[in-house]
């Protein structure tokens, strides 16, 4: 069971990986239902590859197609990221205290000046300049 939800992660992450897939599924969102060639109108890719982008959301659970007649409609499954967001949370709360411990740590320091330009910087040594051999 714990390998299939990492075969499910991995392809909704990867499938979330890309802009244009990311930008079908907003468009998604709103709607009840798009055709196909009104979910890839707004876009600047050839039909064909609006199609293997949404093959790879189908994959991944992301969107389900629908026939009715010549038409296919696309609809958004959320569920899916449900799983993703799960996975997310648990690693949310691990660097939620993380820095929490952080940002009590620079507050108990006495020195901590939050102000990069009034923060004073270490000292530098100087470097001798170098001198000029005179000719002989």
């Amino acid at each position: 069971m714990v390998k299939y939800q990492e075969a499910e992660l991995n392809d909704i992450f990867a499938a979330l990986a890309d802009p244009t897939r990311r930008a079908l599924l907003a468009r998604l969102e709103g709607e009840d239902a798009l055709s196909i060639s009104a979910l890839a109108q707004p876009f600047d890719v050839s039909l064909p590859a609006v199609m293997k982008h949404l093959n790879v959301l189908s994959d991944a659970g992301l969107v389900t197609r629908e026939k009715t007649g010549r038409t296919v409609s696309i609809r958004l499954q959320a569920k899916p990221m449900s799983h993703a967001m799960e996975w997310l949370a648990r690693y949310e709360h691990f660097w939620t205290e993380r820095l929490d411990r952080l940002a009590a740590f620079v507050e108990a320091t006495p020195d901590a000046d939050p102000d990069p330009e009034t923060a004073k910087s270490p000292k530098r040594r100087k470097r001798p300049k170098p001198t000029a051999k005179k000719a002989l």
